[in-house]
């Protein structure tokens, strides 16, 4: 039999009741503590509360005329599909209109995610993680394994690995077409400077050199058969000549033990802009004299030990420039904060010093106490700081997320430098 259909009041009545009674339920859960009268008088209040709410907003607002449920529901349907594609739409116009890489070659304004990424807040920060393009293989092959049991042998360091470099396999390995390329760190592997950014490890007073090095060295690189050594070192500011000598000295060992065949390019520290001890090393027979300005001259202070600045190695820049060096070089992290206006003057400044060659590369932090990354420079905008390096007469510019200073330095110098002076050469012959 069917039941009768009740009323719209009998129906709100029972609602009311039904709810009042699960008030009291609670009520009775939360007052069921034995010899405990402040719990009861609590729960009463407690009581006393829900009733006035029901009775405010419980079952008024709970309405049970389906017609205005029913609309209310179609209402925020179509809010819920039409607000995507309003937005959209909103992002399509403003990219249409918005700046575009000519704006980034004239220092305006681009869209943040066009430029960078945000980075994590500390290395504990795991909402944010690392874009795809700053991601490379564990190094490895056959190449790599016979470089790095040399090393062991003749008990030498490499920047590559002090510094947890990314590109360590990708340098070492050559191949078919590409020039090996490995970095040597001579003179220990413990600096006297403790830059920020760094990760090499810092004493006031490091162990005294090995006088075997210099020879140690060119019995390695002649055994490789490498085509280019990058030879780099740390800063010993508690030598007298802070190392000048036995970096010259091994130089000269390279290319007597290589019959001048081998390239060589000296990273070296600033000297604290003592021009002999500069021009020893610029003098020793080296192909390229490159030194780190690491950061554009607003972050200096930041970034590197406060016995290193702008102006001190830009000056040993000039000198080993007007010293007889080849070719000059330096190089300029990203992500540490800087603007782009800062980076395109550090460029304009760094011509006006005859410097040569620059290379970008992302800054990445190496421990929790080191500088922590400011943000991810896309490739897009790597590109665009090669774009304007290269229109202000660098001879080479490296640019991108993974290049360091000596990034493939041998490949890069002999392909796009070397084989430029030669054809000019060759030309100015005929």
């Amino acid at each position: 039999r069917a039941r009768p259909r009740r009323s719209f009041a009998h129906t709100a009545r029972s609602f009311k009741h039904a709810m009042f009674a699960r008030v009291l339920e609670r009520a009775a859960r939360r007052g069921a503590l034995p010899g405990n009268p402040k719990a009861a008088l609590r729960a009463s209040h407690a009581v006393v509360r829900e009733i006035k709410e029901i009775g405010q907003t419980g079952w008024a607002s709970s309405s049970c005329d389906r017609s205005f449920a029913t609309e209310s529901a179609t209402a925020a349907s179509t809010s819920t599909q039409s607000a995507p594609q309003a937005g959209l739409g909103s992002f399509r116009a403003k990219l249409a209109s918005g700046p575009d890489f000519s704006d980034f070659v004239k220092g305006e304004s681009l869209p943040g995610t066009a430029y960078s990424l945000a980075a994590p807040t500390s290395l504990k920060d795991k909402s944010v993680r690392k874009p795809a393009w700053m991601k490379r293989t564990i190094p490895s092959g056959d190449r790599y394994t016979e470089i790095k049991a040399k090393l062991r042998e003749l008990k030498l360091s490499t920047v590559c690995e002090e510094a947890k470099c990314p590109n360590l396999g990708e340098c070492w390995g050559g191949g078919e077409g590409k020039t090996a390329t490995a970095t040597i760190m001579i003179m220990g592997d413990t600096c006297t400077r403790g830059c920020r950014f760094c990760a090499v490890k810092t004493a006031k007073a490091p162990p005294p050199l090995d006088v075997d090095e210099p020879k140690n060295v060119a019995t390695a690189i002649a055994a490789w058969g490498l085509d280019y050594v990058v030879l780099t070192s740390v800063d010993r500011d508690d030598l007298d000549d802070q190392g000048a000598e036995h970096i010259a000295k091994t130089i000269r060992n390279l290319k007597t033990s290589t019959n001048g065949k081998i390239l060589v390019e000296a990273l070296t520290p600033d000297f604290r802009g003592e021009r002999d001890l500069v021009e020893l090393v610029a003098k020793s027979g080296l192909d390229v004299f490159a030194h780190n300005v690491e950061t554009v001259p607003e972050l200096q202070a930041d970034v590197r030990d406060r016995r290193a600045n702008w102006a001190q190695s830009i000056s040993v820049l000039k000198i080993a420039k007007n010293a007889g060096a080849p070719v000059t070089k330096t190089s300029i992290m990203l992500g540490l904060g800087e603007t782009r206006a800062q980076v395109v003057n550090a460029l304009t400044l760094l011509r006006h010093a005859d410097v040569d060659v620059v290379t970008f590369g992302q800054y990445m932090r190496p421990t929790k106490r080191h500088l922590p990354v400011h943000e991810y420079v896309t490739p897009d905008a790597f590109d665009a700081y090669r774009e304007i390096a290269e229109n202000m007469g660098f001879l080479y510019v490296a640019s991108g997320p993974m290049v360091r200073s000596s990034y493939k330095a041998g490949e890069y110098f002999m392909e796009n430098i070397l084989k430029k002076k030669k054809a000019a050469a060759a030309k100015a012959s005929i």
